[in-house]
């Protein structure tokens, strides 16, 4: 665990404003916070089935997190989403897809997610050793002009076969895919629940309009927090979601329904109120916000990743999915990364705000 100390220091200039924090528009009363007993607690009086009870508190249980309500998840997805050498020219080694397994299991993720050819080529070795999550929808980076459309890559019964305990997609809201790809998942996760697996939405927004002349509104609290909304309608059991950088997305950008009002109402441009805003949209921490660790910058990705976990679980959200920053790098240094932030989930001295 890393002491309250250390991850000051990790903070810099910014740790007191992190650390003292309180929320005040949305305060900690109304959140439901992660606890040893959230499955029971969340999901025992709701329609999942006993194999899908049993798969998540599989998933909260296992690795170095494992009974705090916590999850610390390894994602490797980016040899579609971003092109396999692009993601894996700083560290080779990943393109052998047993070492993405290798480093959840020694960093002590509570699972790994990831593709069917990844998961498929070592099910039998490794599917009872640590909980495997499979993505199972992408968007490939060959159609040119690009599109920003998710497709399936495979089936939940495939899924279900290789011993996952849940399935992983994306839908990127805003998209002119995004119809479609509502529906399609709303049922691939109806049939996950019904195999008895867990679900986990990757809340993605797209749309060129979300970008302005005056700012990029793709990870808007209002823009995102909508789009959480949507993924908990279709029972997600998990949101991934990027960390708000800032707010005002429907009202910037013109269109939906907002008051300015509602920004006053709920929050304030502080990073920790920002994504507060995002646990308030997932029935209010009831459906545990995931936070996306990000690209890697080098030097500062721990500073970083340690950043986004202690502003993630002030907030009220569940944990990080933490994947570039880890394995963009030699195994020992990702490693250290991934524990870094487990150690702020373990901190009990870093409370709600």
């Amino acid at each position: 665990m890393m002491t309250t100390d250390q991850i000051s220091e990790l903070l810099g200039e910014e740790a007191d404003d992190l650390l003292q924090h309180e929320c005040q528009h949305l305060p900690k009363s109304r959140v439901t916070a992660p606890s040893s007993d959230f499955v029971d607690k969340i999901f025992a009086h709701s329609n999942r089935n006993g194999q899908t009870l049993r798969s998540l508190e599989q998933l909260y249980a296992h690795g170095n997190l494992g009974g705090t309500g916590y999850l610390s998840i390894l994602p490797v997805d980016q040899g579609i989403e971003h092109s396999a050498a692009f993601s894996f020219y700083k560290n080779p080694d990943y393109f052998d897809p047993e070492n993405i397994i290798k480093l959840a299991m020694e960093a002590g993720c509570n699972g790994v997610a990831t593709t069917f050819g990844v998961l498929a080529l070592h099910a039998r070795r490794y599917a009872h050793k640590i909980p495997f999550i499979v993505k199972i929808n992408h968007n490939e980076l060959l159609t040119y002009p690009n599109t920003y459309d998710q497709i399936p890559f495979g089936s939940v019964r495939e899924a279900w076969n290789l011993g996952a305990v849940a399935v992983g997609a994306t839908i990127y809201f805003g998209s002119e895919e995004s119809n479609r790809q509502i529906r399609e998942i709303a049922e691939a996760f109806a049939e996950a629940h019904e195999l008895g697996m867990g679900t986990i939405l990757w809340c993605y927004t797209r749309n060129s309009a979300f970008k302005t002349k005056d700012g990029d509104y793709h990870t808007a609290a209002d823009l995102t927090g909508q789009a959480n909304y949507i993924g908990v309608t279709i029972q997600a059991d998990m949101i991934k979601q990027k960390l708000p950088t800032t707010n005002y997305g429907f009202r910037e950008v013109g269109f939906g329904k907002h008051e300015d009002a509602m920004y006053e109402a709920l929050g304030s441009d502080h990073p920790i109120d920002l994504c507060r805003y995002q646990v308030a949209n997932c029935y209010m921490g009831k459906i545990g916000l995931i936070n996306s660790g990000g690209g890697s910058k080098g030097g500062s990705d721990k500073a970083d990743a340690v950043r986004t976990a202690v502003v993630n679980k002030r907030a009220g959200g569940t944990g990080l999915i933490l994947g570039r920053k880890a394995f963009q790098r030699p195994m020992k240094e990702g490693v250290d990364i991934i524990r870094a932030v487990q150690g702020v989930y373990e901190n009990e001295e870093i409370g709600l705000a």
